[in-house]
């Protein structure tokens, strides 16, 4: 039996009876056929959001080709083939991305949720770290969460932060950028947008006033 953990993801459990899991005392099982019922994938998810994955013959016999590098013919492609497709749906249905992990991060985005009902779309399979909030009616951009390195922003680091873009109004934007608190929008048309790291140099508070002001700039 192998085990991973979904990186950036975390377990919906309330999606799992729907996918098809029972639920024990300790843990989550799925049973599901592969390469037409030649073999049998059994995923057990359990308390720690690890995945247990075990494939086997009608006999109970485990079988491991499918993770052996180099293994080659049809009916072992089939298998590697059927089963991370499997994963790939658990992952898809069950999982919901985990990206920012800061203390204001998670504030700013429950507070987007809570006040306009949106939540963070993660568009880019090339970015998986990037994501963006958009209005209901016209589908425009309000905000942008991202991962970037520090020394992106201009600052003296290679450590990872958290940061949102948000759009300003074009008359204070130049005023507004002090390359400490506030940077030129990441990524985005600088006479429009601005950047702060979610890092507590700047309030939540503040952040929150910022985002509903950049939610009224998007209706334009």
């Amino acid at each position: 039996m192998t085990e991973e953990k979904l990186k950036n993801r975390k377990l919906n459990r309330d999606k799992l009876p729907a996918f098809g899991f029972e639920k024990t005392d300790t843990c989550y099982i799925y049973h599901t056929d592969l390469a037409d019922g030649q073999m049998i994938l059994t995923v057990t998810i359990n308390e720690e959001e690890t995945i247990h994955t075990r494939v086997a013959d009608s006999n109970g016999d485990e079988y491991v080709l499918h993770r052996v590098n180099g293994a080659a013919g049809a009916f072992v492609g089939r298998i590697k083939s059927d089963f991370e497709a499997v994963l790939k749906e658990i992952s898809e249905q069950c999982f919901e991305p985990d990206v920012f992990k800061s203390e204001q991060t998670k504030a700013v985005i429950a507070y987007v949720r809570d006040r306009y009902g949106d939540t963070p779309e993660f568009l880019w399979n090339k970015f998986p770290d990037n994501a963006v909030v958009r209005r209901k009616d016209n589908r425009k951009w309000y905000a942008a969460f991202l991962t970037v390195s520090r020394r992106k922003l201009g600052l003296a680091s290679d450590e990872t932060a958290e940061i949102i873009d948000l759009r300003v109004n074009l008359e204070e934007i130049e005023s507004m950028v002090d390359h400490v608190r506030f940077f030129p929008g990441y990524h985005m048309n600088k006479k429009h947008w601005l950047t702060i790291c979610l890092d507590n140099t700047v309030n939540t508070e503040e952040i929150c006033r910022r985002i509903d002001e950049s939610y009224l700039l998007a209706k334009k």
